[in-house]
């Protein structure tokens, strides 16, 4: 008689990373069409970095190299940063917040599935903070060839202003702070139907990737659902309250990294809950503080910070979430 499980997927790291991956290059090639090419300078710029990072890592660790160079775990975590960093962001500030990510955020914690909190939300966060000049170099739609944005990424040539433009949190932000309401702000050429001009499309390429991940069982339903479900509950509620000063949810869905953090960022698994009560309170806290954080903070998305400040409470929500031991009703002593 065989011994359980008795049903088993056939499945590994390198699997599921590989599949996300894929399910990136929807989104990525959306933008890239939008907006230029510079993102894809930028992602082979982060891939490199850290494979180099995780080499140097493992080797002063006294790892072996192979196993985790090629479980592709390395090349998810430096997509996700440089799909969130801005595509003109100099070269070097990409370099560096992929070498904290792996280094700090990664091995620092003891490696794989060991870190408490996402590496991507940490390079994020340290160059907003470091840096929040450079990282609000985005480009606008069809603004710039290959080679101006190149300039940008390589060079030292900082004067082609006309290549960059506010991004539709920021647009938004500032039309409010100056006297303005969401609908004579979203009058701007920032803005396209419902949020940023082009930005839309590429939430939606987001929004298809993740429906990949979710037909393919690589990430659960809990996230996703109360993330998007969350934040358009509190941001319908604002904005019926007064619509003058909050947007409505489909700008919050479709602006932003709405998509890319309900889809790809609040499902690590890692850093993220384990229970299926916990990653429905982890979704919603997450959602809820970046809301408050895009409606009263100081900076434009509040993602990053909500997913970082929900790791840190990830460990009691799943001490509290936990299901009963099989066998036992809840509460009984296993």
């Amino acid at each position: 008689m065989y011994n359980s499980p008795y049903l088993r997927r056939n499945t590994s790291v390198r699997r599921v990373m590989t599949t996300v991956l894929l399910a990136m290059l929807p989104a990525i090639a959306v933008q890239s069409w939008l907006f230029g090419g510079a993102l894809l300078v930028q992602i082979a710029l982060a891939s490199v970095t850290a494979l180099l990072c995780e080499a140097l890592m493992l080797s002063l660790r006294r790892r072996p190299l192979g196993p985790a160079l090629t479980d592709m775990s390395a090349l998810v975590t430096a997509w996700l940063i440089a799909v969130c960093l801005p595509p003109l962001l100099p070269w070097w500030a990409t370099v560096l917040g992929t070498a904290f990510a792996l280094v700090i955020g990664k091995h620092l914690y003891g490696g794989l599935g060991q870190n408490p909190f996402n590496p991507a939300m940490l390079a994020y966060a340290l160059l907003i903070v470091s840096f929040p000049a450079l990282m609000a170099q985005w480009p606008g739609l069809n603004v710039g060839d290959f080679a101006a944005q190149m300039e940008w990424v390589f060079g030292s040539v900082r004067a082609a202003d006309g290549m960059t433009g506010a991004t539709p949190m920021d647009a938004l932000r500032t039309g409010l702070l100056t006297g303005g309401d969401t609908a004579a702000v979203m009058q701007s050429t920032a803005f396209g139907h419902v949020a940023g001009a082009g930005w839309e499309w590429v939430a939606l390429a987001w929004g298809a990737g993740g429906a990949l991940l979710l037909a393919l069982r690589i990430v659960t339903w809990h996230v996703p659902v109360a993330f998007l479900l969350t934040i358009s509950l509190v941001a319908g509620l604002a904005s019926l309250i007064d619509p003058a000063r909050f947007a409505s949810p489909a700008f919050h869905l479709l602006a932003g990294g709405t998509m890319l953090g309900a889809f790809f960022i609040a499902t690590d698994p890692v850093s993220g809950a384990t229970t299926p009560r916990g990653k429905l309170i982890f979704a919603a806290g997450v959602a809820l503080i970046a809301w408050l954080i895009r409606a009263f903070g100081a900076y434009p998305d509040g993602i990053a910070f909500a997913v970082l400040l929900m790791n840190i409470c990830v460990p009691l929500i799943d001490m509290k979430t936990q299901p009963p031991v099989f066998g036992h009703k809840k509460g009984d002593a296993p």
